[in-house]
């Protein structure tokens, strides 16, 4: 089984505005509003590909009612702890015209202690059944900066195998923890390692930066493929993952489902080869739809040969 986590949940909505510009008034010609949250992203992917998955995180009031609604609609197997504070609302305006997406992220409810501790007796009640635990997005206010760190430590004990994807301080503070993948995109691991990725030399850098944090290996997502160091010892390989330029329908959550494509094909037993492949496949096809997490697995496996996995020669010492 696999386990997503999402701490600071939320009700994402998605509009489709033509030509929009800041100031002037606008009407969308599509809109969709689904349960979302990285983590639940990924669970949305996961389920869709076939694989077992619960999604667990925090949820409260009204609006977290509503993401416990859409989530069972979607027959995604969810066991969240309640909380007091009601769950944020976000909203991604898509210019279809251009391209371009603006994203208004909301910073959630605050939680206690109290509700962070009642979560992790039920995460690692729920771990003793996993292999695999993808921890995603956002920390809600009042949740301490470490608490992926703490988490990742508690499910590392149990054996599980930890995918991290946040960013800032909670990255940092997960690192510190050493989860066997962390999975950023570019602009958040630019920010973890305080590092502008300015060309493919930059971005090698970044994943080495991220190791020496404390990643077992480390992937650095993009719309069109990744970069990555995966594997141990002298099996450590380093690859340029690539499939040609898809025009995007919505790039919103590409990350997540690339996040969940790996993660699928590593659950199944691939190699680092087929599990990088796979997941730019799943990122790739996710940005044909509207709204995060959806993809179509024909279209992936239709995608998947257009996919070039080029491997990248390590410096001397590393492995």
């Amino acid at each position: 089984m696999i386990l997503t986590v999402t701490l600071n949940a939320a009700i994402d909505r998605t509009v489709a505005v033509p030509s929009f510009r800041l100031g002037q008034r606008h009407r969308a010609v599509e809109a969709r509003t689904v349960a979302g949250g990285k983590g639940v992203n990924v669970a949305r992917a996961l389920k869709l590909l076939g694989k077992p998955v619960i999604a667990t995180g925090l949820a409260g009031g009204p609006t977290g009612s509503r993401i416990l609604e859409r989530l069972a609609e979607e027959s995604i197997l969810n066991a969240f702890t309640l909380i007091e504070g009601d769950s944020r609302t976000n909203l991604a305006v898509i210019d279809p015209t251009s391209g371009e997406q603006t994203e208004i992220n909301e910073r959630g409810p605050e939680v206690s202690g109290e509700e962070i501790a009642r979560f992790v007796d039920k995460l690692l009640y729920l771990a003793q059944g996993a292999a695999i635990c993808v921890l995603s997005g956002s920390v809600p206010p009042g949740a301490p900066a470490d608490v992926y760190g703490q988490l990742i430590r508690e499910l590392k004990a149990l054996g599980v195998v930890c995918v991290l994807d946040t960013d800032s301080d909670p990255m940092r503070a997960g690192l510190r923890a050493e989860p066997a993948i962390v999975v950023p995109n570019v602009l958040e691991a630019e920010e973890v390692v305080d590092h502008e990725f300015n060309d493919s030399q930059d971005l090698v850098l970044g994943l080495d930066g991220l190791l020496e944090m404390g990643a077992g290996e480390a992937i650095i997502t993009s719309v069109d493929g990744c970069v990555a160091t995966v594997g141990e010892g002298p099996a450590r390989r380093r690859y340029e993952v690539r499939v040609e330029h898809l025009d995007p329908v919505a790039a919103v959550g590409s990350g997540d489902s690339f996040a969940a494509g790996y993660v699928a094909a590593r659950y199944e037993g691939g190699s680092p080869q087929e599990c990088l492949a796979y997941g730019v496949a799943c990122g790739a096809e996710s940005t044909q739809h509207f709204g995060a997490g959806s993809i179509d697995p024909r279209e992936v496996e239709r995608l998947l040969p257009r996919v070039e996995v080029r491997q990248l020669e390590l410096p001397a010492g590393v492995g």
